[in-house]
């Protein structure tokens, strides 16, 4: 009697595991997990329901704040600024005053904190929450910062902070610039957006009555307007175009976290929901497939 149960049983299973694989639907093993140049991605709300909210930026906000490397790669930039601003120093030629122009944030101030509560709360980036960050007064200066600002000062040169932070957060981003012992930390120096978001206009004033020595920022929009509403291929074409600036006159700081380089890859539309965003970054992914040969 067991040995009967015992068949039926099997039989059973061999019956259902028949019944579940569709006739014809061969798997192609070598192909299983790879996405092909030609195929749509979509990421749906229920596969990202168990994700918290800008889990995207993990990796980039830890390796601002968990890397050596990203500490090297800024004591980098401000010892290569050092010595553009030496060789410029040198130059005879030039007789206005001497300028550095800087963004601030990822520039010389870490704000990865913010980011990293960002994904610790699943909140995306608002203005109410970034002004409270920026009210709190606690972003970090860069590993090197500070002391090339100094140097700088030190030879007569002026530092302006061109930022696109906004006019109610003034007091509290030159009280966290003094916190962190920037020099130049006052009203005068310290440039923000009138409606506008291009920095060219205020350059261009700096530029009146200054020359200026080199830039420095963590995104192509702070050194031209050219780079400005450009898609990822028409930015790096650009960047090879000027290649020649990068390292002499324009010094890049790192940012994974965030920047227009990600807003290009979202047209620029930053209101898309997150469905549409993640799809976007998904196919915008270059795979083996996608190889030029």
């Amino acid at each position: 009697m067991k040995t009967i149960v015992k068949f039926t049983f099997l039989f059973s299973v061999v019956i259902i595991l028949m019944a579940s694989c569709k006739p014809g639907a061969k798997q192609d093993k070598s192909s299983r997990g790879i996405i092909k140049s030609t195929d749509t991605v979509t990421i749906s709300d229920t596969t990202k329901k168990n994700l918290p909210k800008n889990d995207y930026m993990t990796l980039a906000v830890l390796y601002q704040q968990k890397s050596g490397e990203w500490r090297a790669l800024s004591y980098q930039a401000f010892t290569l600024a050092r010595l553009v601003l030496e060789k410029d120093l040198a130059d005879k030629n030039i007789n206005q005053h001497r300028c550095v122009v800087v963004d601030i944030d990822e520039t010389v101030l870490d704000n990865s904190p913010y980011q990293a509560e960002c994904i610790l709360t699943q909140t995306a980036y608002n203005t109410q929450t970034w002004n409270n960050w920026c009210n709190r007064r606690k972003a970090l200066s860069l590993p090197g910062a500070a002391e090339f600002f100094h140097y700088v000062k030190a030879n007569g040169v002026d530092v302006y902070y061109v930022t696109n932070r906004k006019e109610e957060v003034r007091e509290a981003t030159l009280d966290n610039l003094k916190k962190a012992e920037f020099p130049f930390a006052d009203d005068a120096h310290l440039l923000m957006p009138s409606g506008e978001s291009s920095k060219e206009a205020r350059r261009l004033q700096i530029m009146q009555r200054n020359h200026i020595s080199l830039l420095m920022g963590d995104n192509l929009n702070d050194f031209a307007q050219v780079f400005e509403n450009k898609t990822p291929a028409e930015r790096m074409q650009l960047v090879d175009k000027m290649y020649k600036e990068f390292g002499r006159k324009f010094i890049v700081l790192p940012n994974a976290m965030y920047g227009d380089w990600e807003g290009a890859i979202y047209n620029y539309d930053w209101s898309s929901n997150d469905t549409v965003k993640a799809t976007q970054r998904m196919q915008a992914l270059e795979g083996i497939n996608k190889i030029k040969e």
